[in-house]
């Protein structure tokens, strides 16, 4: 691994078992924009150094060809970390570009399960802050309730996560998105730590239903 003095010093600060990722942000608010440094810390195949470089990347240099290069090897990397990573990608990065934006949305039925998983959150994402006006819910939902139990863990979750926020947000589909959570059982056994939301589906949606009413 050859890196630059800059990219070393970087690597040196972040890489300690202390770092958080408040402190990784406020990094890459220093820098800004630094594609060519993004790839050089990138490159360390390190998990910290990765998520620094997803933060200080320049999105329009995401084509289709470089995410399936970041994902390839994102699935190098532990689940917790590999979930960590692609989400912060789409956060960071794939959501902040129309053209980034289109190819989620055509990542429904791709051959990555990371990219499905981005598909799914993406959708979810629409929908977080309350934004009923979408087409394609009934669509969704479909989908969902087809393929929820034959998707990877990693695909399951946004799923489900798409599930719940329509269930809260769109009353006409809430029973629906309960009977979802009931008939699959998934999550049902999850435990959760204190103050957090559950992701079962009829928990999930009753303790969000109620935060919408106080």
């Amino acid at each position: 691994m050859k890196l630059s003095k800059n990219a070393k010093e970087i690597y040196a600060r972040i890489s300690q078992q202390s770092t958080k990722l408040g402190d990784l942000r406020k990094v890459a608010k220093q820098i800004k924009r630094a594609h060519a440094l993004a790839m050089e810390l990138w490159s360390t195949g390190e998990y910290f150094p990765r998520l620094l470089a997803i933060l200080i990347m320049d999105k329009k240099q995401l084509d289709q060809a470089v995410i399936d290069k970041l994902d390839h090897d994102i699935r190098r990397h532990e689940p917790e970390e590999r979930d960590q990573l692609i989400d912060w990608l789409m956060a960071n990065q794939l959501s902040k570009d129309k053209k980034t934006i289109a190819l989620m949305e055509s990542w429904e039925d791709s051959a990555s399960s990371l990219q499905r998983r981005l598909y799914w959150y993406h959708q979810a994402r629409l929908r977080w802050m309350g934004n009923t006006n979408h087409s394609n819910t009934e669509a969704l939902l479909a989908s969902i309730e087809k393929n929820l139990m034959k998707e990877e863990p990693e695909v399951q979750w946004a799923m489900n996560y798409t599930a719940g926020q329509i269930g809260k947000w769109q009353e006409q589909y809430r029973n629906r998105c309960i009977s979802i959570g009931e008939k699959t059982g998934l999550y049902k056994d999850e435990v959760v730590a204190k103050g957090c939301t559950p992701s079962y589906l009829p928990a999930f949606i009753a303790i969000e239903v109620a935060k919408l009413k106080k």
